[in-house]
């Protein structure tokens, strides 16, 4: 049955003047990431990222050390929305980063509209980008497709049905680097697992981050 992977990029850089560049635990989280690919022995069909710096760096890095020689296609669905901006737009009293960007997401996913820009906007061109990568599948192939946490979020959310709550209450917790399996078949797109990150859990390693 094919199989997609949705695979959010290594841990960025909040602290740096860059935000959109891979730490370096965010480089180690991307090698355990293709080591653990490797070790799945996928027959690996299409490669996709966002264009992001980030999904791109993980993509990278977790391909080199997994031995597998696709050239990733960047498509710019796969993007995060830009949380920056949310948290202009809706400025909404005191708190951490944290509890701003929740407030700033509940009230775009609350707005309403269509297209570019808006929540419907987001998860729609998520979705398309997700028929599009079922449709290149062939048969037992599984297709890698590096990401970020509110596209996953979206795309899981919507295939389970839950739309808003789920979404924002998924959001919270992907983990760097994890792996999101979805399979598509002839009783359509399902979840299979969500937020995998086993592969991270090493003793004395604080490699479990999520911004």
């Amino acid at each position: 049955m094919p199989t997609i992977y949705l695979i959010r990029h290594g841990k960025a850089s909040p602290e740096a003047d860059d935000y959109d560049e891979l730490s370096p635990p965010g480089h180690e989280q991307a090698r355990l990431l293709g080591a653990e690919i490797k070790r799945r022995e996928l027959r690996v069909g299409p490669v996709v990222t966002g264009t992001l710096r980030r999904q791109r760096q993980t993509a990278a890095a977790a391909l080199a050390e997994s031995g597998i020689g696709a050239e990733p296609v960047a498509d710019a669905r796969w993007n995060e929305y830009e949380h920056l901006e949310l948290l202009d737009r809706h400025v909404i009293g005191e708190g951490s980063v944290q509890e701003r960007l929740e407030a700033a997401l509940s009230a775009w996913t609350a707005a309403g509209g269509s297209g570019p820009g808006t929540w419907a906007g987001f998860r729609d061109g998520a979705m398309a980008a997700l028929s599009d990568v079922t449709a290149g599948l062939g048969k037992g192939e599984t297709a890698l497709v590096f990401t970020s946490a509110g596209v996953i979020s979206a795309v899981c959310s919507t295939i389970l049905g839950t739309s808003v709550p789920g979404f924002l209450a998924m959001n919270r917790v992907v983990v760097n680097a994890s792996v999101s399996k979805i399979v598509h078949g002839r009783g359509g797109t399902q979840l299979l697992s969500f937020n995998d990150h086993a592969h991270l859990e090493r003793p004395g390693a604080n490699l479990m981050t999520y911004r």
